[in-house]
């Protein structure tokens, strides 16, 4: 950490709302590093949510806290700024329709594979992967739990940090059916409340690393699915054009994305064909029993 993000400063801490300047070098920083599209009339939400984080580091003024920002090379100062800025709800089969999709379009398609590879991007806090996880398990069964490898991604080492320990709140599991909640999870009692732990044999399906969308990835490696849901409403219309053919370049032939119910990828100049609300697909056929490359 830089010497300005370890500066800790005491007093009162500025609690007058953002200056339109000041608004626009959040707004320039958050979109040149991340594609965060803060549009104009989100000076006070922008102004809650830093004041917020700003009190929590004891920084005094949003100058402070822009310099704290912009001069913290490891890159966690600005995953936190964007966890403040945007809306991180997730719950274990969110939309719950893609699953249903997963279960009966897509793994019909691989299931004799000897390899069973998924792209969760953006995943949070890991509840996306391991639904995924669970998806598989059920259509497939347990026997296909060693050719099982799922990738999750995120911006956030605070998130990914939590994904791996794969310990959530009871209310994460209301879409979860008893069957699934003995069968996946362990329960326990944390500080008076109810918890439940992704059992290690499906956490060791799931592996996590950092991944900002905005930067270059390597594509030496293509996945028959990737989800990257509910994170293009923060883009503006070139910034998702850019990330979704990045994304798209990872998809095999034949290959599938999935996005948000509250997202759409119309009139995007994208290499991949709408298949149903909130489905993608890649031109060409996914192979039944491609094995795995790596």
């Amino acid at each position: 950490m830089t010497d300005a993000s370890a500066q800790l400063l005491t007093g009162d801490i500025d609690a007058r709302p953002l200056t339109q300047h000041e608004f626009e070098q959040f707004r320039k920083l958050a979109y040149d590093q991340f594609g965060l599209d803060l549009r104009l009339g989100k000076e006070q939400l922008v102004s809650a949510r830093i004041g917020k984080k700003m009190r929590e580091l004891r920084l005094r003024s949003y100058r402070d806290y822009y310099r704290y920002v912009a001069n913290d090379t490891t890159g966690e100062a600005l995953a936190a700024m964007i966890d403040v800025l945007t809306t991180n709800h997730t719950s274990f089969f969110r939309e719950a329709a893609h699953f249903e999709f997963l279960r009966q379009v897509v793994l019909p398609e691989i299931r004799d594979r000897d390899a069973l590879d998924f792209w969760s991007a953006a995943c949070s806090s890991g509840e996306e992967p391991y639904t995924v996880a669970f998806s598989v398990l059920e259509e497939l069964g347990a026997n296909c739990l060693p050719k099982l490898r799922i990738l999750g991604t995120d911006i956030s080492n605070r998130s990914l940090a939590k994904a791996e320990r794969g310990i959530y709140a009871a209310d994460r599991f209301t879409d979860v059916s008893p069957i699934q909640l003995r069968s996946y999870l362990l329960r326990s009692i944390q500080s008076g409340k109810e918890t439940y732990l992704v059992r290690k044999e499906l956490r060791s399906a799931v592996s996590f690393r950092r991944l900002n969308l905005m930067e270059q990835f390597s594509q030496d490696f293509v996945f028959p699915v990737i989800f990257c849901r509910n994170v293009m409403i923060y883009f503006d219309r070139p910034t998702q054009q850019q990330v979704v053919r990045r994304l798209a370049a990872c998809l095999e032939p034949g290959g599938y994305l999935f996005i948000g119910h509250a997202e759409s990828l119309n009139g995007l100049d994208i290499p991949l064909k709408y298949v149903c609300p909130s489905v993608y697909r890649k031109a060409g056929i996914l192979d039944p029993h491609k094995c795995r490359s790596l």
